[in-house]
C-alpha cells in the first residue's frame, strides 16, 4: 500500500500539537482550508488560551495534550502537526502509525522518525518533516537555484560551484549582545557544542568548535557574521547536484549580527570548559539577561547563494533572500516556521503529497510551486540571477 493511490484519503481533521513560540499564524491557515482543527496545550484552558491569542475561538478546539488523550481522538486520514520538541516527534509518529493518520513536523528527520517510515510507508501514510523555515525554505531557495542552474549550464558537462546557506533569527533593532533569545538558549549553546562538517576550497572540513570558523558575510549590502551549523554534506545528495559538477564550498550555516563574535566572547571561554551542569546555568543566566519581551521585535534573514562556472566559461549566478521583521500579529519566525508547515499540511489535505518521506519539496518544479504559494501567503523574498 505504498503507492499514491493507495494512499489513505485525508479525512480533513488537523491536530495542531503545541501552542509554542513558531505556532504563529499556521493554525489559522488551517482553519481557512481543514474541516476541522484541534489544538492541543498542556492544559484545555492554555489551550483555550492560545486560541484566543490566534483570534481563533470558536474556529478550532481546544484539547489538553497527552499522548494517550492525541491517540485516542484519532481517526483514519486526520493529520497531526507536531510542534514539540523533536524527541516527541517519534512517539506521536508511532500513535499515527497505529491510528492510520498522517504526520506532519518542521524538524530535521530523526533517526527515531526515519526507522518508523517503512511502516508509515506501507500503511499509505504521509510523513512531512523539514517543512519549516530552516530547514523548510531553505530547501526550497536550494532546489530552485540549483534546477535554474542546470537549465543554464547543463547538469552532464563538468563545472565547479559553491552553495551557501545561512539563516538566522535576530533583534531587529540591535542589542549589544548582538542577539535576543526568544527560545530556550540550551538549544543555542548545545549547538555551538556540536561539531559542524562542510565543503571549503574542495575538501570536507569539520569544525570541532563551529564558533571559530566564524566569517564575515555581507548579504544585500550588510555585513553579517556567519558559521556553520550541523553536517552539511549529506544535501549535497539530497539536493540532487549533478554528480558531474565539483562543489567547491558547500555550507549551511547560521547567520548572526556583525560583531556578535565579540559580543559573546565570554560565552566561549564557557562553551570551551563548562560541563553540562554550568552550561545548563549558563543558558539559565542568558535567558535572565537577554530576553525578548514583547516590545522586541524579530528579524528573521534567510540568505541562500549558488555559482556554478561552467568548464568551457560559462557561468551562471543566483541567489534568495528572506528579510522578514516580526509584527505585532506574531514573530517573523513564528510565520516562517508555521506558515510553510501549514501549505505542507494542506498538500496532505489535498493528496498531492505521496505515501512515504517528505521533506518540504525536493524537487525544482515542486519548489517553485511552493514558494509561488509562500508568495501569496505573506511570506516575502527576492530572488537575483546573474548569468
Amino acid at each position: 500500500m505504498s503507492d499514491r493511490s493507495a494512499r489513505v484519503p485525508a479525512s480533513g481533521t488537523v491536530h495542531w500539537v503545541g501552542a509554542g513560540l513558531s505556532t504563529g499564524s499556521g493554525p489559522a491557515r488551517l482553519c481557512d482550508t481543514a474541516d476541522g482543527v484541534r489544538l492541543w496545550h498542556r492544559t484545555r484552558d492554555r489551550a483555550a488560551d492560545a486560541l484566543a491569542r490566534l483570534g481563533l475561538t470558536g474556529r478550532a478546539e481546544p484539547r489538553a495534550y497527552t499522548l494517550d488523550a492525541l491517540t485516542a481522538e484519532l481517526a483514519p486520514g486526520d493529520v497531526v502537526v507536531s510542534m514539540l520538541p523533536a524527541p516527541e516527534h517519534a512517539g506521536i509518529l508511532a500513535a499515527c502509525v497505529g491510528r492510520q493518520a498522517h504526520f506532519a513536523c518542521s524538524s530535521y528527520v530523526s533517526d527515531a522518525v526515519l526507522d518508523q517510515v517503512p511502516a508509515a510507508t506501507a500503511a499509505g501514510l504521509v510523513v512531512l518533516t523539514e517543512a519549516g523555515l530552516d530547514p523548510g525554505i531553505d530547501h526550497l531557495f536550494a532546489h530552485d537555484l540549483i534546477g535554474r542552474a542546470r537549465q543554464a549550464v547543463g547538469d552532464d558537462t563538468g563545472a565547479s560551484y559553491s552553495l551557501t546557506s545561512y539563516c538566522g533569527g535576530v533583534p531587529a533593532v540591535p542589542n549589544d549582545f548582538r542577539y535576543r533569545f526568544s527560545w530556550a538558549p540550551a538549544g543555542v549553546l548545545n549547538a555551538l557544542r556540536s561539531p559542524a562538517r562542510y565543503l571549503d576550497e574542495g575538501a570536507e572540513t569539520v569544525a570541532e568548535r563551529p564558533w571559530e570558523s566564524t566569517r564575515r558575510h555581507i548579504v544585500d549590502g550588510e555585513v553579517f557574521e556567519v558559521y556553520p551549523n550541523r553536517d552539511s554534506v549529506p544535501f549535497v545528495e539530497q539536493y540532487g547536484l549533478p554528480t558531474a559538477w565539483k562543489p567547491l564550498t558547500f555550507v549551511r550555516g547560521t547567520l548572526r549580527l556583525d560583531g556578535w563574535l565579540r559580543a559573546w566572547d565570554a560565552v566561549f571561554e564557557e562553551l570551551k570548559d563548562g560541563d553540562d551542569a554550568r552550561i545548563a546555568a549558563l543558558a539559565g543566566e542568558l535567558a535572565a539577561a537577554h530576553p525578548t519581551t514583547d516590545a522586541d521585535r524579530d528579524r528573521v534573514v534567510l540568505a541562500v547563494s549558488l555559482d556554478v562556472h561552467g568548464a568551457s566559461g560559462q557561468s551562471w549566478s543566483g541567489s534568495y533572500l528572506l528579510d522578514l521583521v516580526g509584527d505585532e500579529e506574531e514573530s517573523a519566525m513564528a510565520r516562517c516556521v508555521s506558515r510553510p508547515l501549514a501549505l505542507g499540511v494542506r498538500h496532505i489535505l489535498d493528496g498531492s503529497l505521496p505515501a512515504g518521506l517528505n521533506r518540504a519539496a525536493e524537487t525544482a518544479a515542486r519548489s517553485e510551486e511552493w514558494l509561488r504559494e509562500l508568495a501569496l501567503e505573506g511570506v516575502e523574498f527576492t530572488l537575483r540571477v546573474d548569468c
